[in-house]
């Protein structure tokens, strides 16, 4: 294995809509933009480019002054994957190009998981993406179907990512659990490591039944028969924001660690 990070660029996709939290990416954290933070931590990382990929003149005019390089993309793009095609597909990127997904709501990620990830999965030629996940230590957690759960293969290949308890305990989850008593369970962390060559394939790949039932857009490799490696993370990753609840909790840290500021 190599312990030396590989060369990759870093995309933030940054998407104006959103059901729970309209215009998410422009939130206010600390006096900045969420978007800025993810990117600023994206730039923290060993990527040799940050690029922001939006669809939405709001979210390019306030990313700009940052001297951040913005690209445009359609808004019509069922997930973040399809997206960053259409990034690598603009910007003429070579096959073995590698790219981190940073997704635009994670504004507390720690730069060493971005180069984790992309390490993961040059690491593994024949890999088409790479990802992390963090071992499981409560019930609440791993019977959440909000919380995407991923077997592995002894490789550290992902053998399935599911919203339901996977593994399932056949012995001692007759009734559900009051505590888990092994650490077979892993919960699946949101950022991805692709090869530009996967990406050009990606979009043209019908959606899966798999990818539609779970409604988890990496099945969709998986059920067309791409490797996906899966590392555990080497370092906590605080969780991302998807309610208002998050975004409050995001402010309340930053401002005990001295960044503070609120709308």
């Amino acid at each position: 294995m190599a312990d030396v990070t590989p060369q990759f660029m870093a995309v933030v996709p940054a998407r104006f809509g959103s059901s729970r939290l309209p215009g998410k990416p422009l939130l206010n954290i600390a006096g900045e933009p969420m978007v800025a933070h993810v990117w600023r931590r994206a730039c923290q990382s060993q990527a040799s480019r940050v690029v922001v990929a939006t669809d939405d003149m709001r979210i390019r005019d306030a990313m700009l002054p940052y001297g951040a390089e913005v690209v445009m993309t359609r808004d019509d793009h069922p997930s973040g994957t399809d997206r960053l095609a259409e990034v690598a597909e603009l910007l003429g990127l070579s096959g073995d190009t590698l790219v981190v997904n940073v997704q635009g709501d994670e504004p507390l990620i720690p730069p060493a998981l971005i180069d984790q990830v992309a390490l993961r999965l040059a690491d593994d030629p024949e890999a088409a993406m790479a990802t992390l996940a963090e071992p499981i230590a409560d019930v609440e957690t791993l019977f959440n179907p909000n919380v995407v759960k991923v077997v592995r293969a002894l490789q550290g290949r992902a053998l399935y990512f599911s919203r339901a308890p996977i593994p399932w305990d056949r012995e001692h989850f007759k009734t559900q659990p009051n505590l888990l008593e092994t650490d077979a369970w892993l919960r699946h962390i949101g950022i991805y490591a692709y090869r530009a060559s996967f990406l050009a394939a990606y979009q043209d790949l019908p959606p899966s039944g798999l990818e539609q039932l779970e409604q988890l857009e990496q099945l969709r490799a998986l059920q067309h028969g791409f490797a996906i490696q899966v590392a555990l993370a080497n370092t906590v990753n605080p969780a991302g924001v998807d309610t208002q609840e998050d975004l409050e909790r995001v402010r309340a840290l930053l401002a005990e660690q001295g960044e503070g500021g609120s709308l």
